[in-house]
């Protein structure tokens, strides 16, 4: 058995916490169900390179039920979750991932996934997918496709193809309706602030909230922290999302003027250095910072460590920051992903979509003829089945079209009468 992880005696807790994730994603035990029947993904390797969760390995055991075989890695240094990744080394998945790994150690489990010959790859944030086309070139060639679950991806996967960088398609899973709209939204939004309270135990309600970033995952950490009783700051750099926010109800600002009020301050841009050595000078005695972009590039840490004059970690996911003038700043989570990185990840029942959409894309990109090489939208069909099979689950019927009504929305000479 081929894997890496740091205590294969946790397997059995590993298993529990599967079995509580399946019970809870309805649509992807329906697509277990006909994978193990089809095998549609027989003969395909896949590489993964995703948060190596308990939603994760109920992914990948509907993959291999499907007669795929896959070799996982995790996409993130702190978001793996030790006992569900033995409970799927010890059933056979060749898995390398633990939680805490150095940079080293990091990419060390990436390039394992790509000594396994990927034929598919499945991607969140695209690290594996930029090793394979500047570290490992030879392992190109046998790779048909590939796709990618976040956003912070699909901007690098993009930026690739648009460089001439990029050597086969992927398809944007985080683009369709089904993923973005539900997970980033609202799977972001609860389990961002389910981090910021396990690293800190603070009370939300009455503080000053800052959102940097109104895109969907901004929506969704605005929507919650205003529920919890904060008042609500968001910056933007879009003036469309920036009016949005305004006609939502929270307050807009530039960063620098939040940057005098937040006593919570969260990055969700996917962008370099939105929190900037600028605006921590400008900040309360006491702030606190997390991010839940993808990378740990949001929140300028090197600066943050430059203003201090010491380092001390308060709780498992928070370290104080003395700054030289005496004030202190609260970093969460390393400034890693904080609802993985001091929480569980999003909860069970909006992976299921997510998860659901990457099952179905890769059976579709297994059993199409080559695409195109660039970046793909996921078939409207794929996102309308992921979207009636979630309804299922829930127990909710919606109405049908009658064919009078079908045959009124394709015409055009019917008007006021």
């Amino acid at each position: 058995m081929d894997y890496k992880v740091k205590d294969i005696g946790s397997a059995n807790d590993g298993e529990l916490l599967i079995e509580w994730a399946q019970d809870h994603m309805p649509v992807l035990a329906l697509i277990r169900r006909r994978f193990e029947d089809e095998k549609p993904l027989k003969g395909a390797r896949l590489g993964a390179c995703l948060h190596a969760t308990k939603e994760t390995a109920v992914l990948i055991r509907t993959l291999e039920a499907g007669g795929a075989e896959v070799a996982l890695c995790g996409s993130n240094p702190l978001s793996t979750h030790d006992p569900v990744v033995a409970a799927l080394a010890k059933t056979g998945t060749r898995v390398y991932a633990w939680r805490e790994q150095t940079t080293e150690e990091y990419y060390w489990c990436v390039n394992k996934v790509i000594d396994n010959g990927p034929m598919l790859t499945m991607d969140d944030g695209a690290d594996l997918v930029s090793t394979l086309h500047t570290k490992r070139v030879e392992k190109l060639k046998g790779v048909k496709a590939g796709s990618e679950e976040t956003t912070t991806g699909v901007i690098r996967l993009r930026a690739m193809h648009a460089d001439g960088a990029l050597k086969y398609p992927i398809v944007a899973v985080n683009d369709t309706n089904t993923k973005h709209m539900f997970d980033n939204r609202y799977g972001t939004g609860q389990s961002t602030i389910d981090g910021i309270l396990r690293a800190s135990s603070v009370m939300l309600a009455g503080k000053t909230f800052v959102v940097s970033g109104y895109g969907w995952c901004g929506r969704g950490i605005a929507q919650r922290a205003k529920g919890m009783g904060s008042h609500v700051v968001v910056t933007e750099v879009d003036p469309t999302r920036a009016l949005e926010a305004v006609m939502d109800g929270f307050q807009v600002m530039p960063l620098m003027e939040a940057a005098k009020v937040g006593d919570i301050f969260v990055s969700a841009t996917g962008d370099v250095h939105i929190i900037d050595l600028e605006h921590m000078k400008l900040m309360k005695d006491g702030a606190m910072l997390a991010n839940s972009g993808h990378f740990n590039v949001e929140i300028n840490i090197p600066a943050l460590e430059k203003l201090s004059k010491s380092k001390r970690r308060m709780r498992p996911d928070l370290d104080e920051y003395r700054l030289k003038d005496g004030r202190k700043l609260y970093l969460l989570g390393e400034g890693r992903l904080v609802n993985l990185a001091a929480a569980e990840g999003h909860p069970s029942e909006v992976m299921d979509m997510s998860f659901a959409d990457q099952a179905l894309v890769a059976e579709w990109l297994w059993k199409s003829p080559k695409l195109e090489v660039g970046v793909h939208e996921v078939p409207e069909e794929i996102d309308r089945t992921v979207a009636k099979l979630k309804l299922e689950g829930l127990g909710i019927r919606i109405d049908e079209l009658t064919e009078e009504q079908r045959k009124y929305l394709t015409s055009w000479n019917e008007g006021t009468v």
